[in-house]
């Protein structure tokens, strides 16, 4: 397969690593990207990529809790002037309250009445009104017994660019006062999972294949290599298991008493976190970079 310049870019933005680098990580595994970028990390060549850099989508994330029950609504504009717009800010705000009474998927919730119209039909017509494409893009749903809510970023009440959804057990003064808390360890750290459970098991069998990977190469190069033995039961467990730390909400250090992890953290308080949603605007969706001098020159040619 060819490597192409638009490749070797991509890979370099979602990295951090060198062109060189770059393209003899595409080389060597025919161009697969994921494949390529797990061969920088295994070399130590790749840098943390931030997610937020390749995010083009903007607009709203509205959270709304009643009782056990707390939903998160993402809708998209196409730019953050938008989010700014009282019109918009309504929108979302009477679109989340909907999904808080009956919303369970986005297909359910665009079928769903409000104000006399479906809510896809209110979406169309706000579409024409402030003059941007609009996407109702996701909602999460969360029930426990104390459901605790968070927004950072906030644009107006219940609205911003980052929603946070706790679920705890226990006391509910307790799980309200300290869920506040870990809400806002959840929009900071962004935690892959609850707990080791529940990490997707294709996300272990690509990490652990790294750390094997990287831990052998640089056994190999070592001026005094270890055991084998020594390499894959303990070295290799303790980057996996520094790794979950890292990931998993549970095993996280607190980001107010990094003494404690968060589980320990909600043993001292009383309660237990049962389950957690985060949902960031623009989560997943490539940004489309748009080569400004090249579309007025193409413009100016008819």
């Amino acid at each position: 397969m060819s490597i192409t310049a638009a490749m070797v870019k991509e890979l370099r933005e979602m990295t951090g690593a060198g062109m060189m680098d770059v393209k003899k990580a595409l080389t060597e595994t025919d161009g697969n990207m994921e494949a390529a970028t797990d061969w920088l990390r295994t070399k130590g060549l790749a840098k943390a990529a931030k997610k937020a850099d390749r995010v083009a989508a903007e607009g709203l994330i509205g959270v709304a809790v009643s009782g056990g029950r707390g939903v998160a609504v993402e809708i998209n504009s196409e730019t953050d002037f938008v989010g700014k717009n009282v019109d918009f800010q309504n929108l979302v705000r009477d679109i989340t309250k909907v999904a808080l009474e009956t919303g369970e998927t986005v297909e359910v919730l665009k079928a769903t009445q409000l104000n006399g119209q479906t809510v896809a039909d209110v979406l169309t017509d706000a579409i024409a009104r402030i003059g941007e494409n609009l996407n109702l893009r996701r909602l999460h749903v969360l029930e426990g017994t104390t459901i605790v809510s968070y927004v950072h970023n906030a644009a107006a009440e219940g609205l911003g660019r980052i929603g946070v959804l706790v679920a705890l057990n226990g006391p509910e003064d307790k799980a309200l006062e300290i869920g506040k808390q870990f809400a806002m360890h959840i929009a900071a750290t962004a935690p892959l999972a609850l707990s080791e459970a529940d990490v997707d098991a294709a996300v272990l069998e690509r990490e652990l294949a790294v750390q094997t990977q990287k831990a052998l190469e640089e056994n190999a190069e070592s001026a005094k290599p270890k055991p084998d033995a020594v390499i894959h039961n303990n070295i290799i467990p303790g980057r996996m298991k520094k790794f979950l730390s890292e990931v998993t909400l549970l095993n996280q250090a607190f980001v107010i008493n990094p003494d404690l992890t968060v589980a320990q953290a909600a043993a001292e308080a009383g309660v237990e976190i049962t389950g957690y949603a985060r949902v960031a605007v623009g989560e997943g969706i490539e940004k489309v970079e748009e080569d400004f001098a090249a579309e007025v020159a193409k413009t100016l040619q008819g």
